[in-house]
């Protein structure tokens, strides 16, 4: 077991072996399924005008998402009774699976475009983003890794970002910047809780920083939509739109909000109200205080998951525990992030909250 590791996570506590074992940790369980109930009221609230207009069913969004949140439960209950022993050995397959998954999306008929980016898959019944299931098969393959290696070394950490790379290579390339920038920091984040040295990390900051460059000044769109953050109101009806009509919903939200169903940007005037930038509604609604609970709730998740990584019966559960925590966690900062305008506008859902 390497020094890093000993230094960032303890994986055995007296007398907490036994007695983690086997037992949900309930406040998650009630953070995660207030969220879900908190992402059913707003999604109605910031998509039954449009999907009325659009669609001729002002509850089109919530029954879909109703049915998501079902099959979610089922299969929460359902993995709570796996051994993590049998998830272990899942790994490499489902890592797989995954990578195949986010190949799919370039093959005609099953792959869907929409908005010049390739990232779902139709499957006949229902469309699926294979990106949401590859983050977590990601994390389960880099626990693997960090489990078997000495992660102070570095060509431990050259395995790892191996692994990671694949995923993010295929994410670029439909293009979805936003869940690749996820991926990268979900992969920082767990090479440290593994143990890799510090020098080691600041080695990898420097490409990844020049490549994030690089790929924002190769693609117009990205350079556009960096513009248009320093400065939205150069291009009021185009790049700068969306991020424009979030600070109208914000700023129209003050301290307590205007009112539960009383927003006025979800009128089709904010774009993906009930997906990306439904914290905007949410913010217009209820105000700071509601975002203040939101985040609040996800920084909940973060302890609690940590609680959970610290108190893991082997370093493979440690580590599982710690990315997917930090997969939720990390989305839900860029997501909040994007709305107030602290960094460029990017197609990224809240966890939980947004639709779909």
């Amino acid at each position: 077991m390497s020094g890093g590791f000993q230094r960032t996570w303890a994986l055995t506590r007296r007398g907490i072996g036994e007695r983690a074992r086997g037992r949900a940790d309930i406040p998650l369980v009630i953070v995660a399924l207030a969220l879900s109930g908190i992402g059913l009221l707003f999604i109605y609230s910031a998509s039954s005008y449009s999907a009325d207009v659009q669609l001729g069913d002002a509850f089109h969004y919530v029954k879909t998402q109703a049915v998501a949140l079902a099959l979610g439960l089922f299969a929460m209950l359902g993995l709570s009774f796996v051994d993590i022993s049998k998830i272990k050995k899942a790994t490499i397959p489902l890592y797989l699976i995954g990578l195949v998954l986010l190949g799919m999306v370039f093959l005609p008929v099953i792959g869907v475009e929409s908005y010049g980016a390739k990232r779902w898959l139709n499957l006949g019944f229902f469309t699926i983003q294979p990106s949401e299931y590859a983050k977590f098969f990601m994390v389960m393959m880099l626990s693997f890794v960090a489990s078997k290696l000495d992660m102070s070394k570095f060509r431990s950490v050259l395995a790892m970002l191996l692994v990671g790379g694949a995923v993010c290579v295929l994410l670029m390339l439909e293009p979805n910047m936003s869940i690749t920038m996820c991926a990268v920091a979900v992969i920082f984040i767990m090479l440290y809780v593994g143990g890799a040295r510090v020098k080691h990390l600041l080695l990898l900051v420097v490409p990844v920083v020049v490549g994030a460059v690089a790929l924002v000044i190769l693609e117009p769109y990205r350079m556009q939509r960096l513009l248009a953050f320093l400065d939205p109101w150069k291009s009021p009806l185009e790049e700068g739109y969306q991020l424009i009509q979030s600070y109208y919903a914000l700023g129209s939200g003050g301290l307590f909000g205007v009112g539960l169903f009383a927003s006025r940007q979800k009128y089709l005037f904010l774009p993906f109200a009930e997906s990306d930038f439904i914290l905007s509604v949410i913010g217009e609604e209820t105000g700071l205080i509601g975002v203040a609970v939101i985040v609040g709730l996800f920084l909940t998740i973060a302890v609690r998951g940590i609680k959970i990584a610290r108190q893991a019966q082997d370093r493979y559960s440690c580590y599982l525990a710690a990315g997917i925590t930090a997969v939720t966690t990390v989305q839900a900062l860029l997501n909040v992030a994007v709305v107030c305008g602290a960094v460029p506008p990017t197609g990224l859902p809240l966890p939980f909250v947004s639709a779909g």
